[in-house]
């Protein structure tokens, strides 16, 4: 990553708040929601989808051309952020990026543990982040999950998911594995991030960020029954939660919501807190958490704008508008009803 030139967060922040006002609204959604699949697609390619609809649309169809053009689109969007980008400013936002990597390792693994075929694997694939289109085949390649722990060696997710491979033979659950792909991602995103007054909402934007993954990562393992202290594979770099008061709080949701609420995120975060206590599985509460991580970093994107903190802030609601589309598209495939497909956006 070059760090040559100056950083320039007034150009990039401007044509981040462009591409956010172009994001999917309410409004959209219920459109989506009463379409078929040959119908989303003709309505992405009268929006910002349009390249990727027309450039896709001879070789698939349906669902398949929905999810091939969200794909390229989301990484076509970040390779604009990291081409608009100078000097520290780029390599903040290619730190940030390798949340992909980590995306695409945790897929790769639960593909291979749920017998996903090889093309189903791939299309869930989002090639945002470090690793090449050659590396990521090689994982796909790799014919189980031992295989890919191995093909992972020489990277910064090598050590944490060797040591936490033992732990996923001895349960048969991936939480482990998951974890240990977590925490390399923010150990690495975190190394020697200087903390000053463009970075100080960063920081805490990451600290929430590590915060609900904790949580969540903890309420998975408390959720499986697999006998692995959360503690073993907490996230550092939050301010929430201490690794033994987490593996006590993940033993009852509502000790743990109740930490939450009365934490520096409860003023901002009450409405939702209050979907995470009425939430009655544990996919609707990890679904409730992201809303709340995206309200909570979007105000500190207003805090102070010309930072990298607002361009964060634009990836998530990125990937969330993604996300919905395709859960849209999923559900409407599967006939599923609308109010069922409701309940698996996440909209502010």
């Amino acid at each position: 990553m070059s760090t040559a030139g100056g950083s320039n967060p007034e150009y990039v922040t401007a044509r981040v708040r462009a591409r956010r006002s172009a994001l999917y609204g309410d409004e959209e959604y219920r459109k989506l929601i009463r379409m078929g699949p040959a119908e989303i697609a003709r309505f992405l390619e009268e929006s910002d989808y349009e390249e990727e609809i027309n450039a896709l649309g001879s070789r698939h169809s349906g669902v398949d051309l929905i999810e091939y053009a969200l794909n390229r689109n989301l990484a076509k969007q970040f390779d604009d952020l990291l081409r608009w980008a100078d000097g520290r400013l780029y390599d903040l936002i290619a730190r940030y990026l390798r949340k992909f990597d980590a995306w695409n390792v945790k897929t790769i693994i639960r593909g291979l543990y749920s017998d996903a075929d090889r093309e189903a694997i791939a299309d869930d694939l989002i090639r945002a982040g470090e690793f090449d289109d050659e590396f990521l085949d090689r994982l796909l390649d790799a014919g189980s999950i031992e295989e890919v722990v191995d093909r992972l060696s020489g990277t910064m997710f090598g050590p944490g998911l060797e040591t936490a491979y033992d732990d996923y033979e001895d349960t048969g659950v991936l939480v482990p594995l998951e974890n240990a792909v977590d925490r390399a991602y923010y150990d690495r995103l975190l190394e020697g991030l200087t903390v000053d007054e463009a970075t100080r909402q960063y920081r805490e934007f990451l600290e929430a960020e590590i915060d609900f993954r904790n949580a969540r990562n903890a309420l998975r393992l408390a959720q499986s029954g697999a006998d692995v202290d959360p503690a073993e594979y907490f996230i550092d770099g939050g301010s929430l939660f201490s690794a033994s008061e987490l593996a006590t709080l993940a033993k009852n949701r509502d000790e743990l919501v109740a930490a939450i609420r009365e934490s520096k995120y409860g003023d901002d975060l009450s409405e939702a807190l209050d979907d995470l206590e009425e939430a009655e599985s544990l996919i609707a509460f990890e679904r409730a958490l992201d809303e709340a991580l995206l309200e909570y970093t979007d105000q500190l994107g207003h805090v102070f704008p010309l930072s990298i903190t607002p361009i964060a802030s634009y990836i998530l609601a990125k990937e969330r508008e993604v996300d919905n589309i395709r859960a849209i598209a999923r559900g409407r495939e599967a006939g599923l009803s609308e109010e069922q497909i409701e309940e698996e956006l996440v909209i502010l």
